[in-house]
């Protein structure tokens, strides 16, 4: 009996060791959105473009709208646009700033996500001391990505989920956009 008593000691110890450095490796986890971010400020730099939009993927009335702060940040919106057609006959005149406008201020409210990327690389679920943070709206909800779930009053496994999910997000938001600038170079 002792040495059964012992063995499941043992797997309390080892179970708890797991959960206790879990949370510490998924926080560390690799961005999705880091390369697409990387690769979009490059790309804009080298257009010398400050504004970009495009299509998002698989929705006929929905769009991306970036701008873009060399060396400092990515505002980057998604939303659906109720009248779609205005939106496409923009995107083939090349008016971005008209429709990253649109996407912030006439787009359907429920379908909008917003996403401060300060840093321009990518979504990161915590940052260094003394660094700015990330931010995303999604659902009417704003989070900030400082590492301090409770202050946003969720427990760590809410806020990595919303990180997980708003991450992929990015990363889609933004392949949208690379792909546009490559194809309208």
């Amino acid at each position: 009996m002792t040495s059964a008593l012992r063995r499941l000691r043992e797997l309390v110890v080892v179970a708890a060791a797991v959960l206790l450095f879990l949370p510490g490796r998924v926080a560390a986890q690799d961005s999705k959105s880091a390369a697409l971010a990387a690769e979009l400020a490059k790309l804009m730099e080298q257009a010398k473009a400050s504004v970009m939009a495009a299509p998002y993927p698989g929705a006929a009335d929905q769009f991306v709208g970036a701008m873009f702060f060399p060396g400092s940040q990515l505002l980057v919106v998604t939303a659906r646009y109720a009248v779609p057609v205005y939106l496409i006959e923009k995107l083939e005149k090349k008016s971005y700033q008209d429709i990253y406008i649109d996407l912030n201020s006439a787009s359907v409210p429920s379908s909008k996500v917003f996403i401060s990327d300060l840093g321009a690389d990518g979504l990161k679920a915590k940052r260094n001391d003394n660094e700015p943070f990330d931010t995303v709206e999604m659902s009417g909800k704003t989070t900030a990505f400082d590492g301090d779930w409770r202050r946003a009053k969720l427990s760590e496994t809410e806020y990595m989920s919303t990180f997980a999910t708003a991450d992929q997000e990015y990363a889609k938001m933004l392949q949208a956009l690379v792909d546009q600038i490559k194809k309208s170079s």
